[in-house]
């Protein structure tokens, strides 16, 4: 089931993608995740920051929802929207729905490693107690050059 693309998903979408384009400066994979509440207003946000933190589950979609219960002060995200560059992994993907968040909007899709439809459809699974709205390939052809850009880059011979 798709569903249809809101007004601010597109604005929200910009936003991810110059936050992953900040994360790409940073030789990070240039993810970028913002979180929006119901008025459209930025809540939480960040890029992959796993080489800067060490930090394994230091992936975009992670730190914005963890700033964003920080800002609402509480785990319970309901209401709001998670925009991010790149089809959630499985992990990011079991935090969205643990958040309770109402809606996921991704741009590239992610054939190796995405779980909201690709590889995997976490957020679809019928045995979990929630299941977000998923909206896919918002702005795709942006946020899915800017991965290829980034890992052509990283195989040139220097």
């Amino acid at each position: 089931m798709t569903f249809p693309v809101r007004p601010n998903d597109l604005a929200a979408m910009q936003q991810a993608l110059h936050l992953a384009r900040q994360g790409g400066d940073r030789d990070e994979v240039p993810v970028g995740a913002v979180v929006i509440d119901a008025s459209g207003a930025v809540i939480g946000a960040g890029h992959n920051e796993r080489i800067a933190l060490s930090d394994p589950t230091a992936h975009a979609e992670v730190l914005a929802l963890r700033r964003a219960g920080a800002a609402l002060g509480t785990w319970n995200l309901s209401g709001c929207t998670l925009a991010v560059t790149l089809e959630p992994c499985t992990m990011c993907a079991g935090a969205i729905v643990n958040s309770r968040i109402d809606r996921v909007v991704f741009g590239a899709w992610d054939p190796k490693a995405g779980a909201m439809g690709s590889l995997w459809d976490v957020a679809r699974d019928r045995r979990l107690n929630h299941r977000p709205e998923v909206v896919a390939g918002v702005a795709e052809e942006f946020c899915a050059a800017l991965l290829d850009d980034f890992f052509t880059r990283r195989r040139r011979p220097s």
